[in-house]
C-alpha cells in the first residue's frame, strides 16, 4: 500500500461503481457534485468517486459513502438542459478515504492510494485465470453484455489486477456485490469473487434461456395449429363441409332473425356478427364478441307480460297476503284504477320506508303477483360502485354489464315490477357514487334511452314499475329521494302483530314444516304471549323466528312421545322459549318529583324515553348524562335557558342557577339517544324539581322547544304512540302541528289515549304537572 496520499474532491455516485481502468460516463445534478466538480478542473481535473450506501439519499453524509472508491480523471465535461453536467471520466487508482477536509462548498476527503500486488505468478493464479475466461466467456454468449472482441483484449492481459477490473466493468450485479470487488485488494481474492458471480449469473441466465426457448415453442406450436386449422377450413369448403365457427356463426344469424330485435339493436348484433367472422373463434376478440352477442339475444327486448288489472281481484289479493297497510293498498289501487282509464300513464316510483320486518319486500311481490308481472329484486345494500348500476366498459378484461341490465334479463319481460332493496344503505366510494347512477333509471323522462356502459344501446326502461325500500330516509341523496313517492309503513301494534301470526305466519310456518292445520294449533293467548314477552320490533320477522322455534320444539316433543298433534299454549311457550326476554317499560304507580315520561323513535319503532332531573345545593353546575347526541344535549341547555327566563312564572327561585347543582339524566346509557323530540320532556323535568311539584305518572310527551317556548313539531308520532301505549299511558301530549299526524295512528290506539295539543310551553306544564289546571286542547 502506497504512502502517497492526496486531498481531492469528492463525488458521491448514486447506483453506480466505478473500476480502474473504466471509462465510463455519467450525469451530475446536485449542486455540491458539480462544485466538486469545478474544483477538480482547476486542480489536475482529478476526482475521487465512492458509491452511497443508499441511491436515494439526498444529501449524503461521511456514513452514507462507502470509504472505498476510485481516483479518476475527468476526460470531458458537457452541460445539458436543466442544470445538469454529464462528465466522461477514466477510473485511474483505488483508494481510501482516510479523512474528510472540512469545506462548506463541496465534499473534499484525504485519500490513500491502493496500489494491486500482482507479484506472485504460481500455478494457482494461472488456473484461476483460465477458469474466469471460460466463465466469462460462457457469460458473455448467454448474456451479450460485451462484444466477443472482449476476449481476445483479456488474452493478451498479463496483469492480474487489470484484467479482474476489465471483467467487472461488463458485470450486470448488485452495487453492493461490485463494491465487495471494489474493496478487494489483492487480484486473487478479486477474481476468487469475480469467479463466484459468473457462475451465479449463468446458472440464471441458462433458467432464463430455457424458458424463452419454451415460450417461443408454444407460439411456434400456435401459429401451426393456426396455419392447420386454416387447411381444414379449405378443405371443408372444397368438400361442401361446415366447420364449428360457420356453424357458430349460422346459429348466431338465426338467433337474430328469430329475436325480432328492434331495427338498431338488430342492426348492431349484424355488425358484432361480421366482426366475429373476422376475428375468429380462437380469439380473445372472438370470446368478447361472442360473450356480448348473448347478451343482445337474451334481452327482453320486445317481451311484455300483459297487466292484469281487476280493481276488486287486486284489493282482495292485497287483503288476503298482508294485514293493515291501508295506505299502500290505497295508493296501489289507486295506480291501477289510473292505469285502467288511460294506458298510458308510465310507472310510478313507489318508496316503501319503515323499520326492519315491516314486510316491505313481501308487499313488493303481493304487487307483482296482484298486476301479473314479473318480479325481480336488486339489492343496493353497500353497493359503492358506479360500474354496478351502469356495467364496465367492454375495453376492461372480464368487463360485465350492470345489475340493472342483468335484472333485466332475469325479469325476461320489458315491464316487470323491478325491486330496489335497501337504497338507503348504497356507499359512496372511490369509483363513482352509484346514487348518481340510479337517478337516471329512476328518471321517467330519461329511463326510456338507458345506457349500460357495457351494452352501449339505448334500452328503454320506462315500462317498468320501480320500488324501492328503506329504512331510514335521512342518508338517501335528496335528488334521488324527489324522483320516489315515499309511503310509510310504521311499526305494527299489538293487535296487528296478534292477526298478522295467526292469519299468515303460523299457517306459513306450519306449511315450511310440513304440517297439516291440525297438527299444530296456537292459541290466541299463546301468540299474544310470544309478542309480548319474546318479541321487540316495529316489524314481525323476529315473531316468525320465534313461532318457528316453537313450532320445531314441539315436533320434536310429539316425536320423542308419539303425539299425533299439539295445542300451544301460553304454559308451552314459555316452557319452549324460557323466560321472557322483554319487560315494556311500565309507568310507575305514583306521581314523582323531576321524573317525566319522554317518548323517542328508532330505527326498530317507537320507545319511552324517562327523563330524570336532581337538584342539590351547589354553584350552578349542569350535567346531562346517559348516552345522548349533540341535538339532545342542546335541547337540555335550551331547557336550561328557557327555566332560568321564566324562572318566576313557575315560582322557582330565580338564583338556582348560582345556587343549585342541576344533574339531567337520560337512563340506559348505553342505548345511543338522539334526535329534536326530547325538549318538552327536559324543560317539565326542570320545573318539577326545581319548584318541587310532582309529575303526573300516566302522562307521555314529545316535542322540541324554541327559548321563546314555542313547542315545535316532531317525527314518528306514531311509533311513539304505540310505545307510550304499550307501558300504559293514557294521555300523551303532543306539539299542535303535530294533529294532522293523529290520522295515521291505529284506533285500538286513540280510543285509549287522550292527546293533548300543545303549542307553548305553558299548554306543557299545565298539562303534566300535578295541581295544574287542564288547559290542554
Amino acid at each position: 500500500m502506497s504512502d502517497d496520499v492526496k486531498v481531492l474532491p469528492l463525488i458521491p455516485l448514486r447506483g453506480i461503481i466505478i473500476f480502474p481502468y473504466m471509462v465510463m460516463h455519467f450525469d451530475v445534478g446536485r449542486e455540491k457534485s458539480i462544485l466538486a466538480l469545478e474544483d477538480a478542473m482547476v486542480n489536475k481535473q482529478e476526482v475521487f468517486l465512492a458509491a452511497q450506501r443508499n441511491a436515494k439519499t439526498e444529501s449524503p453524509e461521511a456514513s452514507d459513502i462507502y470509504s472505498t472508491g476510485t481516483i479518476c480523471t475527468i476526460k470531458q465535461i458537457l452541460k445539458l438542459p436543466g442544470d445538469t453536467v454529464r462528465v466522461l471520466v477514466e477510473g485511474e487508482k483505488r483508494g481510501k478515504i482516510n479523512a474528510y477536509v472540512e469545506n462548506e462548498h463541496f465534499m473534499k476527503v484525504e485519500i490513500e492510494e491502493i496500489e494491486d500486488n500482482n507479484s506472485i505468478k504460481d500455478n494457482e493464479s494461472i488456473a484461476l485465470t483460465r477458469m474466469v475466461k471460460e466463465s466469462f466467456s460462457s457469460y458473455i454468449k448467454l448474456s451479450g453484455a460485451a462484444p466477443n472482441d472482449t476476449l481476445i483484449s483479456l488474452d493478451e492481459e498479463e496483469d492480474l489486477g487489470r484484467f479482474a477490473d476489465t471483467i467487472c466493468s461488463y458485470l450486470v450485479v448488485k452495487q453492493e456485490k461490485k463494491q465487495e470487488i471494489l474493496e478487494a485488494t489483492e487480484p486473487i481474492k478479486r477474481l476468487n469473487i469475480i469467479l463466484e458471480v459468473l457462475n451465479s449469473e449463468i446458472d440464471i441466465l441458462e433458467v432464463e434461456k430455457e424458458i424463452g426457448n419454451k415460450v417461443k415453442d408454444k407460439i411456434e406450436k400456435g401459429q401451426k395449429e393456426y396455419y392447420l386449422r386454416e387447411q381444414i377450413k379449405v378443405m371443408q369448403e372444397e368438400l361442401g363441409e361446415d366447420d364449428e365457427d360457420i356453424k357458430e356463426q349460422k346459429k348466431y344469424k338465426s338467433r337474430i332473425t328469430k329475436a325480432k330485435l328492434p331495427k338498431g339493436i338488430k342492426a348492431k348484433a349484424i355488425y358484432e356478427l361480421s366482426r366475429l367472422k373476422n376475428a375468429g373463434s380462437f380469439s380473445s376478440e372472438g370470446g368478447v364478441i361472442r360473450n356480448y352477442l348473448d347478451w343482445i339475444l337474451d334481452l327482453p327486448w320486445n317481451i311484455k307480460t300483459e297487466d292484469h288489472i281487476d280493481i276488486k281481484e287486486t284489493r282482495n289479493i292485497l287483503n288476503k297476503e298482508h294485514y293493515g297497510i291501508k295506505e299502500v293498498k290505497d295508493r296501489i289501487i289507486e295506480y291501477l284504477a289510473v292505469k285502467q282509464m288511460s294506458n298510458s300513464i308510465k310507472g310510478p316510483i313507489l318508496c316503501l320506508v319503515g323499520p326492519p320486518g315491516v314486510g316491505k319486500t313481501s308487499i313488493a311481490k303481493s304487487i307483482a303477483h296482484a298486476l301479473n308481472k314479473n318480479f325481480v329484486r336488486m339489492s343496493l345494500g353497500g353497493v359503492s360502485d358506479e360500474a354496478d348500476i351502469r356495467g364496465h366498459r367492454r375495453t376492461y378484461v372480464g368487463a360485465i354489464p350492470g345489475r340493472i341490465i342483468y335484472s333485466m334479463k332475469e325479469a325476461k319481460s320489458m315491464n316487470p315490477l323491478f325491486l330496489l332493496d335497501e337504497i338507503d344503505k348504497m356507499g359512496d366510494g372511490y369509483k363513482g357514487d352509484p346514487a348518481s347512477a340510479l337517478l337516471e333509471v329512476l328518471d321517467s323522462e330519461q329511463n326510456y334511452s338507458f345506457r349500460d356502459h357495457f351494452m352501449e344501446l339505448d334500452f328503454d326502461l320506462s315500462d317498468v314499475m320501480f320500488v324501492t325500500t328503506a329504512n331510514n330516509l335521512d342518508t338517501i341523496p335528496i335528488p334521488l329521494l324527489d324522483r320516489m313517492e315515499i309511503i310509510e309503513l310504521s311499526g305494527y301494534t299489538s293487535e296487528e302483530k296478534f292477526n298478522i301470526a295467526k292469519n299468515h305466519l303460523v299457517q306459513k310456518e306450519l306449511e315450511e314444516h310440513s304440517l297439516d292445520n291440525g297438527e299444530i294449533i296456537f292459541t290466541d293467548n299463546s301468540l299474544s304471549c310470544i309478542i309480548d314477552n319474546y318479541t321487540r320490533e316495529s316489524g314481525v320477522r323476529n315473531l316468525e323466528r320465534k313461532i318457528a322455534a316453537v313450532i320445531r320444539k314441539s315436533i320434536a316433543e310429539m316425536v320423542e312421545k308419539d303425539k299425533k298433534s299439539a295445542t300451544i299454549t301460553t304454559a308451552l311457550v314459555k316452557k319452549y322459549l324460557g323466560s321472557d326476554m322483554y319487560t315494556y317499560d311500565k309507568i310507575d304507580k305514583e306521581d314523582k318529583i323531576g321524573v317525566v315520561t319522554g317518548m323517542a323513535w328508532t330505527g326498530y319503532g317507537g320507545d319511552t324515553l324517562p327523563v330524570e332531573v336532581a337538584v342539590m345545593p351547589g354553584t350552578g353546575k349542569l350535567s346531562i348524562t346517559g348516552q345522548i347526541g349533540d341535538v339532545m344535549k342542546e335541547s337540555a341547555e335550551a331547557g336550561f335557558s328557557y327555566v332560568r327566563t321564566n324562572a318566576k312564572r313557575y315560582s322557582i327561585d330565580e338564583k338556582f342557577y348560582k345556587e343549585k347543582d342541576i344533574h339531567i339524566h337520560v337512563p340506559e346509557g348505553a342505548v345511543p339517544k338522539d334526535g329534536p323530540s326530547a325538549g318538552v320532556t327536559i324543560i317539565t323535568a326542570l320545573v318539577s324539581a326545581l319548584s318541587n311539584r310532582k309529575v303526573k305518572h300516566n302522562v307521555a310527551m314529545t316535542g322540541e322547544i324554541t327559548l321563546t317556548g314555542r313547542v315545535l313539531p316532531i317525527g314518528g308520532l306514531k311509533e311513539k304512540s304505540l310505545a307510550a301505549h304499550r307501558a300504559g299511558i293514557d294521555t300523551i301530549i303532543i306539539p299542535k302541528e303535530n294533529e294532522k299526524d293523529l290520522k295515521n295512528i291505529p284506533k285500538t290506539v286513540t280510543n285509549k289515549v287522550n292527546f293533548i295539543l300543545a303549542e307553548k310551553v305553558e299548554d306543557v306544564i299545565n298539562n303534566a304537572l300535578v295541581g295544574e289546571d287542564n288547559n290542554g286542547n
